[in-house]
């Protein structure tokens, strides 16, 4: 054989080994549904076309979207500690983290870590933050990962250690998110006093009779740091090139005030009123798809099913069940109040671009082949999203 017909032979076979065809699917494209083909090559699609071929995979109809780009999800912090008091070794938990979100759909996870202490003896929470990213840079360099993943802080500002405990985590090159948070009673989330003391009783934090104090030291806290420490979180952010978001405003104040220190995406806000003033002024509001799935908020705050009727939800978050934002996107569009291909907006594309992830989030010629084939299963009146594969990049991880 001369070393010519061997050559073109090895680079056939290369091609074949970088090539991946899915075809006979419901592409889900950034304003239409077709039944067709997509094809990639390197991990970059390369072809997107209306009908069905004779080679490649046969996708039996089932969908095939963009893979979830997953902004806010707390599931790191519960696989690292699955019961109170009780730590799971970090790398092991961000693998079975990472396993969980993939097996979701999602190729692009932002992993919530808090930084700043609640009040009392002890609170292990900056630590831990430490070791768990320590952990998401030490799998990523080994390769372990299905998902692309980036580190997302959670700010506490009314804790009086939440700006030392930002600033510690400067040099980190996978932070890329942090969000600004306030849960002082009375405020924001918990403006309802009853909810807030429901939930800290209910965790086990503190009992009835110690509730009140806690209540006054969280307030005393609050107004001694929330300001200062948004402010100069803000301006570290800025300089480090880590976008901004803010956390359950719920009036239009709260908003412009985030709007004054360069944030750009509004999380959960807990009023119509305030989910508006952000649409208003170009931020991108973000839910939780639990929310759409169960009708309404666990705190009692605004649904997202009427914010998404008013035009004011641009992104779906999983927030704490992984599997939710795909499952509210089908039970929508299911229900005929959301076409899928706009439901992949909220959970693919505006979340991408929200992060400045302008290589993903849709299917589309020359970005990342990161595609999840869903099979959409009725149990009743559910619509249930069946993920039957998975790839990153154009390499299949689940």
């Amino acid at each position: 054989m001369s070393s010519t017909v061997q050559t073109r032979r090895q680079h056939l076979a290369e091609d074949v080994r970088t090539e991946t065809v899915l075809t006979n699917a419901q592409v889900v494209l950034a304003d239409d549904v077709i039944t067709g083909t997509v094809v990639w090559r390197d991990g970059v699609i390369t072809d997107v076309d209306e009908g069905v071929v004779g080679c490649g995979e046969d996708c039996d109809g089932d969908y095939l979207l963009p893979g979830v780009v997953e902004l806010h999800t707390d599931h790191l912090e519960y696989h690292f500690e699955p019961r109170p008091g009780t730590q799971w070794d970090p790398v092991p938990a961000v693998l079975a983290h990472d396993a969980q979100m993939t097996a979701a759909g999602v190729t692009t996870v932002f992993d919530a870590v808090r930084v700043g202490s609640s009040p009392g003896a002890n609170d292990p929470a900056p630590a831990n933050a430490h070791r768990l990213a320590e952990a998401v840079t030490h799998s990523c360099a080994a390769g372990l990962l299905r998902a692309d993943h980036y580190i997302h802080l959670r700010c506490e500002v009314s804790a009086p250690d939440c700006l030392d405990s930002f600033e510690s985590f400067e040099d980190d090159p996978y932070v890329r998110l942090a969000s600004l948070m306030d849960h002082t009673p009375g405020e924001r989330q918990y403006a309802d006093i009853e909810a807030f003391r429901t939930y800290v009783i209910g965790k086990r934090q503190i009992t009835d009779a110690e509730f009140d104090s806690h209540v006054a030291t969280l307030r005393t806290t609050s107004a001694q740091y929330s300001d200062v420490h948004r402010h100069a979180i803000s301006q570290r952010a800025h300089a480090l090139g880590i976008t901004l978001a803010t956390h359950d405003d719920a009036t239009a104040a709260h908003v412009a005030e985030s709007v004054s220190l360069g944030v750009g995406i509004a999380e959960f806000p807990t009023t119509v009123e305030a989910a508006r003033a952000a649409a208003d002024a170009g931020q991108l509001v973000v839910m939780g798809a639990p929310n759409v799935v169960r009708g309404g908020s666990q705190s009692g705050n605004v649904a997202a099913s009427e914010l998404l009727s008013l035009g004011l939800l641009h992104v779906l978050s999983s927030d704490y069940v992984p599997a939710s934002g795909l499952q509210a996107v089908l039970g929508l569009a299911a229900e005929g109040l959301l076409p899928i291909e706009q439901g992949v907006h909220l959970l693919s594309t505006n979340p991408a671009r929200a992060v400045d992830l302008h290589d993903r989030g849709e299917i589309a010629l020359g970005l990342r082949a990161d595609v999840v084939r869903v099979h959409r299963h009725a149990a009743g009146a559910l619509h249930v999203p069946v993920v039957r594969a998975v790839w990153r990049e154009g390499s299949r991880v689940a």
